[in-house]
């Protein structure tokens, strides 16, 4: 291809047989030179076996871009499957890189999960433990509530009534006709004392406390009411068995100072209907503190209620009701109606006609009618060589033989036999011999302390 390649057009045909005749024929062909062709500058022109193709400026350049392009995709691709195998390696890597990660990740937050889920079940399970715990612990607290209230009064005393929950005042109870003395008002009853220390559980309520502060905090003040429940439960406690024990001291020392056999006393007993078979008292190997001690009160209750039944024999309450005033005491005094020097083997107390007068001891009548001085007169043999008189009785309301209890009405206060006025003359009496009565009241007012 080149631009000269149409100079050739420009010249005649140059012909073998021409030979001859060439000189001649020169001037025609400067001739024909003389004549101007085209310009053909902006043309390309391809020769290919005697043939020419001519191609202008824009489909040569496209022709000759689209080379360089090709020739580019082939450099490309030659490079890409090159490095194919190394860059699919590397995206491979990362790949299973991010995978191993995700897996990882899955796998850590999988055990997390386990964790939270383990923990809530150690939570949830250690959470029914302890309420199983507390509501054994309730249980048990109920039962020894129980236990407290239904513990008998063993004190010999007469039931008083209590005051009102709701009345804030303190209440002075009455004094009982037989259990108080000359100068004692007796406290109320050791029942009474216990249930104004019986402890009052009061559930709080949980549903609102446990949304708002959470189970916990729900069982810590459970656990924690339950502890002062137990505490006052034991106080309480203490105090019936301190009380026990100080008041079997006094019994014990109420019989010696009186001078009296307690062994003799116990045989004169009178036997009641009871029976059954031996079971021996033993504690289980858990008992706790307050189950040894709630035993130990057993024990101690069930001397005081021997010694109950063995002091019930012995006259040291009084005969009469409300306030003593005596009028005439035990010894020597001088005679109402002659004047004189006189023993007087009892004591008198002030009353008015039909009063009732009641047996301060049990025992049995062995006489009941006019006696000389005495009048109408009862006297009860409280066995064991004691005995107690009611002299100057307006009326009677016992026979011989008769069986009586404390505090039974025997006869009514009046001025009969050798009286200046209406009284009862009341006497005490060791094996037949008159003893001073106040020595028995004292007695009783030793026992009714506390």
């Amino acid at each position: 291809m080149s631009k000269s390649s149409a100079q050739y057009s420009q010249y005649a045909q140059h012909h073998p047989h021409d030979h001859g005749r060439a000189f001649q024929r020169r001037p025609a062909l400067a001739a024909a030179a003389a004549i101007p062709l085209p310009a053909t500058d902006d043309a390309y022109t391809i020769v290919h076996a005697g043939k020419q193709v001519r191609f202008g400026p824009v489909v040569f350049w496209i022709v000759v871009g689209t080379v360089v392009l090709l020739g580019l995709w082939s450099a490309a691709t030659a490079t890409y499957f090159a490095f194919r195998d190394d860059v699919l390696t590397r995206l491979i890597a990362r790949q299973a890189e991010m995978q191993y990660a995700y897996e990882d990740r899955i796998a850590e937050l999988r055990a997390k999960v386990d964790r939270t889920t383990s923990r809530q079940l150690l939570d949830q399970e250690q959470f029914d433990q302890k309420l199983d715990q507390i509501m054994k612990r309730q249980t048990a607290l109920e039962s020894r509530a129980t236990a407290l209230g239904a513990m008998p009064d063993v004190t010999g005393s007469i039931p008083r009534a209590t005051p009102q929950r709701g009345d804030s005042s303190q209440v002075t109870p009455k004094p009982s006709p037989i259990s108080d003395t000359v100068i004692f008002v007796a406290p109320p009853d050791r029942e009474a004392r216990l249930e104004s220390r019986a402890p009052t559980v009061a559930t709080p309520p949980t549903n609102q406390f446990a949304k708002n502060q959470g189970f916990d905090n729900v069982l810590v003040r459970l656990t924690t009411s339950l502890d002062q429940v137990e505490r006052r439960q034991m106080a309480a406690l203490s105090a019936v068995e301190e009380g026990m024990d100080s008041r079997m001291r006094r019994m014990r020392g109420v019989v010696s100072d009186l001078g009296l056999n307690l062994a003799n006393l116990e045989s004169a007993v009178p036997r009641t209907a009871m029976g059954g078979p031996f079971v021996p008292v033993k504690l289980t190997a858990n008992a706790g503190p307050f189950e040894k001690q709630l035993s130990r009160i057993n024990t101690t209750r069930a001397e005081m209620d021997r010694l109950n039944r063995t002091l019930a024999l012995v006259p040291y309450r009084k005969p009469v009701i409300g306030e003593v005033e005596f009028t005439s005491g035990f010894g020597v005094r001088s005679d109402p109606f002659l004047g004189r020097p006189a023993m007087h083997t009892g004591l008198d107390f002030r009353a008015a006609t039909g009063d009732p007068v009641r047996v301060t001891a049990n025992g049995k009548v062995v006489s009941a009618g006019w006696s000389g001085g005495y009048g109408r007169m009862v006297e009860v043999d409280h066995g064991n060589g004691l005995s107690t008189r009611y002299g100057h009785l307006s009326e009677i309301n016992v026979k011989v033989g008769e069986i009586v209890k404390i505090g039974q009405v025997i006869g009514l206060v009046g001025s009969t036999g050798r009286s200046t006025g209406p009284h009862l003359h009341y006497e005490t009496r060791i094996e037949g011999e008159a003893v001073d009565p106040q020595k028995f009241l004292r007695a009783g007012v030793r026992l009714s302390a506390g």
